[in-house]
């Protein structure tokens, strides 16, 4: 195999099946020191409850907000200090988000299986759920619509939601939007508040939101103790297929709006022309120079891959082996080729559908599984907010039906008390 040359981007000229694992892995986590260091602040929280909290802010934020909860006053005055237009960007957004998640509402179904037996299931709003919001270098007000949403429209009976202190103005404005108890608190300490509870912050019955490394072993980790959790969603990535038909200068926008998310976001980029990598190469080169935030795409870029194949069935193979969380398919038919696409959190179709939409206002959630998860789990939906009950119902006439075939399975499987549960009942009948 033809060794790869020292870009910007690591660029790989040709690549085998059999290199697929090896090439397209993610950058490392450190996980092993972040899984204990992990632990550590779980167990101090799950003993230490608020006053853990406002150690652990110290320790890691550098600084202790007065009161862990954020005031209703405190996120309603915050909207003096936003923009008129963004807080026309923000409604806009909602519109969008809240219309097309409204959709996804599931619909009860009562049917009868065979004569005399009836069943049925239903759908309940998960009572208390907790929302992880990111900070740090770049809040992410986007997130509160995207899980604020959506848990709205299911019905949850209470929303927690944590950020870390010194939230901006922007971001306690979209939290203003919703009715939810906010926290002060980041991090994996945040996930060990949620899943634990303090004098403070509630129990929550499942946890929702992005994050780093730190807040994904902390969600991982508890979802082991039987906490549940959205989904595994760490560090962002996305996967851009291209042929002749992209425009180099699109595909370098759309690697780098992921790549100065953070240090450990991955780009890949798969193209069948060594020619058309060059030009998007250059195109990132030249327009990284005008980011405020460069410094920290191009950390990202160091374990980012440009990979030439030999055609887009092949690029479509190696997507679904990789199973990135946003895929971009700026090919010619991009709705055919998503056909083939089984891994993948969110797929972007045309020369016209950047990333940055997904991740704002089209509709769709931008909470997404990544780290390969997509092989089994789904980003966020309505129905991620909710659970099923299901109830059945059955007649008289409908037992003495049924019973043949319960008695045979219970006995083959040597459960005597469960053919007795229906034997009692016919013999009664007889």
């Amino acid at each position: 195999m033809t060794q790869p040359k020292k870009h910007l981007i690591t660029v790989i000229p040709n690549i085998e099946p059999a290199d697929y694992r090896r090439i397209l892995q993610r950058p490392l986590q450190g996980h092993e020191k972040v899984e204990a260091k992990v632990q550590e602040i779980i167990d101090r929280v799950k003993r230490g409850g608020d006053e853990a909290l406002r150690v652990l802010c110290l320790e890691i934020d550098g600084q202790v907000p007065a009161a862990l909860e954020i005031s209703r006053q405190q996120l309603h005055q915050a909207a003096n200090d936003v923009d008129d237009l963004l807080k026309s960007a923000i409604r806009q957004a909602m519109q969008n988000i809240r219309t097309f998640h409204s959709g996804q509402k599931p619909q009860p179904v009562a049917l009868e299986t065979m004569p005399g037996v009836r069943c049925s299931i239903r759908y309940v709003p998960i009572e208390r759920v907790g929302l992880y919001i990111p900070g740090g270098s770049a809040p992410l007000l986007s997130t509160v619509l995207m899980t604020a949403i959506p848990a709205t429209l299911a019905g949850c009976r209470e929303i927690i939601a944590c950020t870390p202190p010194g939230a901006p103005p922007e971001l306690l404005y979209a939290l203003s939007l919703f009715n939810m108890r906010v926290f002060a608190v980041g991090g994996a300490q945040a996930i060990a508040a949620m899943a634990h509870g303090t004098e403070s912050i509630p129990k929550v019955d499942k946890i929702f939101g992005p994050g780093n490394a730190w807040v994904t072993s902390a969600k991982m980790q508890l979802a082991g103790q039987g906490v549940a959790i959205d989904m595994p969603a760490g560090p962002s990535e996305v996967m851009v297929i291209a042929d002749n038909s992209a425009n180099p200068a699109y595909v370098a926008a759309d690697l780098l709006s992921q790549a100065e998310h953070g240090t450990d976001s991955q780009v890949i980029l798969l193209a069948d022309s060594m020619d058309f990598i060059a030009r998007a190469i250059k195109a990132v080169e030249g327009q990284l120079e005008r980011l405020p935030r460069k410094e920290t795409a191009r950390q990202a870029l160091k374990h980012g891959l440009a990979i030439r194949v030999n055609d887009t069935a092949q690029a479509l193979d190696i997507s679904n082996h990789y199973g990135p969380e946003h895929l971009i398919l700026s090919v010619k038919d991009p709705a055919r080729a998503a056909e083939r696409i089984h891994n993948a959190g969110s797929i972007f179709l045309g020369n016209h559908t950047p990333e940055s939409a997904g991740d704002y206002a089209s509709g769709t959630n931008h909470t997404l599984p990544t780290g390969g998860a997509t092989r089994a789990w789904s980003g966020i939906t309505t129905t991620t907010f909710m659970k099923s009950i299901t109830v059945q119902e059955i007649s008289r006439e409908g037992l003495m039906r049924l019973a043949p075939t319960v008695l045979e399975l219970a006995r083959a499987e040597q459960l005597e008390a469960h053919a007795n549960a229906v034997m009692q009942r016919i013999q009664e009948e007889k």
